[in-house]
């Protein structure tokens, strides 16, 4: 079905985007798309706006439909927002929120202090925003750290999930079996092609649990027929010394998380009533040293937002007089810890824009036949369709 045909009244039809929106500077590009740094006229207030062309799109319609569909449904303080969508003759675009407080791992990695509870502290807001999801019958399918945010540059800011490229609204008593996802962190049930639900995301959640505790993945290997055959005995460890000092409580709720059998794994809700969660057996001992230590050893490599331009938002910020924050009237200054920081900070949740590395797509490990929008047709291609 052609975009424009299919009667959602939620998009504004526009001649000329450019009659609403001031564009700055392109932050980032993808095989199918182009994500801009824009101002709103009437508001002065930025936002990123991806915008699509219809020629890009042609037998593909339902693949974005089914991510505006997602996005168009959520409303929850953790997860970036939708805020408008347009079409024109020849461009969808799609009016996102905009967050610019940086990675997670980055975060982490400037702390001088970091702790248990600060990590239980983090997954508490992706359970809480999961949940939600989950309630509304919406599955993630590719939870990662790549794809948790800072909402603003403030020290006590919101974490942010992002990146719906993936998602999948269920049916009624629907079951899902397409292999998707970002290897390290898929469930042994998708790598099986096992029909799967909701479980998958709370797999997820574990596995960025578990690296949010030592600063590594719990499964790795450079071949990936070994990586996956880790991943479906779910075989892990807590390994010594990088582990001594985590609390029991918090090896107990990863192992409910990270349980294979998905009927026997924690549901959002569950993991919300645990006590490493809800109660104080979350340690305060500090563990950054050895945490910091492991993330820039093992991800270092996982820098996808060098691949847009974050110069040119810093630019404006500073053009605009915009504050650090965008929940607070605070301002950039020479002075502020972060200001040093702030080219390698500043980021956005559609900059990664389906590009292959955000994508991660299983191709070659499946039956490329299996595949819709998820899989690439052509096993040996890393790109992402929209």
């Amino acid at each position: 079905m052609p975009l424009g045909e299919d009667g959602n009244g939620w998009k504004k039809k526009t001649s000329d985007i450019k009659e609403h929106y001031d564009f700055k500077e392109v932050l980032g590009t993808g095989a199918f798309s182009e994500v801009v740094l824009a101002e709103e006229k009437r508001t002065q207030r930025l936002v990123a706006i991806k915008c699509i062309p219809k020629k890009a799109l042609e037998g593909k319609e339902n693949n974005i439909e089914n991510e505006i569909a997602v996005l168009h449904r959520i409303k929850h303080p953790n997860i970036v927002t939708l805020e408008d969508i347009f079409e024109s003759t020849s461009h969808l675009y799609l009016v996102m929120q905009l967050v610019s407080g940086g990675e997670l791992f980055d975060r982490i990695v400037e702390k001088g202090f970091y702790t248990e509870r600060d990590a239980s502290q983090l997954i508490h807001q992706i359970l809480d925003a999961v949940k939600y999801l989950h309630d509304m019958g919406i599955v993630h399918r590719d939870l990662k750290p790549e794809n948790l945010l800072y909402y603003s540059m403030d020290e006590d800011s919101k974490i942010m999930i992002s990146d719906f490229g993936l998602s999948k609204i269920e049916g009624a008593g629907s079951v899902m079996s397409t292999a998707c996802g970002t290897p390290g962190y898929v469930a042994p049930e998708v790598l099986a092609q096992k029909p799967y639900s909701k479980a998958v995301d709370c797999w997820s959640i574990g596995v960025i649990s578990y690296i949010l505790l030592c600063g590594y993945p719990p499964f790795y290997d450079e071949n990936d027929a070994k990586l996956f055959e880790q991943i479906l005995k779910a075989e892990y460890e807590f390994d010594s010394p990088y582990w001594d000092d985590i609390s029991d409580s918090a090896k107990d709720f990863i192992c409910h998380l990270m349980e294979k059998e998905p009927l026997k794994r924690y549901t959002c809700e569950q993991a919300l009533q645990h006590p490493w969660i809800c109660g104080d057996t979350a340690l305060d001992k500090n563990i950054h040293e050895s945490v910091s230590a492991q993330i820039k050893k093992n991800f270092a490599k996982s820098k996808w937002k060098q691949a847009f331009n974050a110069t040119a938002v810093v630019r404006h910020m500073r053009k605009l007089q915009l504050g650090t924050s965008l929940e607070g009237p605070s301002q950039i200054t020479p002075t502020s810890p972060c200001h040093g920081h702030l080219n390698q900070q500043i980021c956005f949740s559609l900059a990664k824009d389906f590009r292959s590395q955000s994508c991660n797509v299983i191709n070659s490990h499946f039956n490329p036949h299996v595949a819709n929008f998820e899989l690439s047709s052509d096993p040996a291609s890393t790109t992402c369709p929209i």
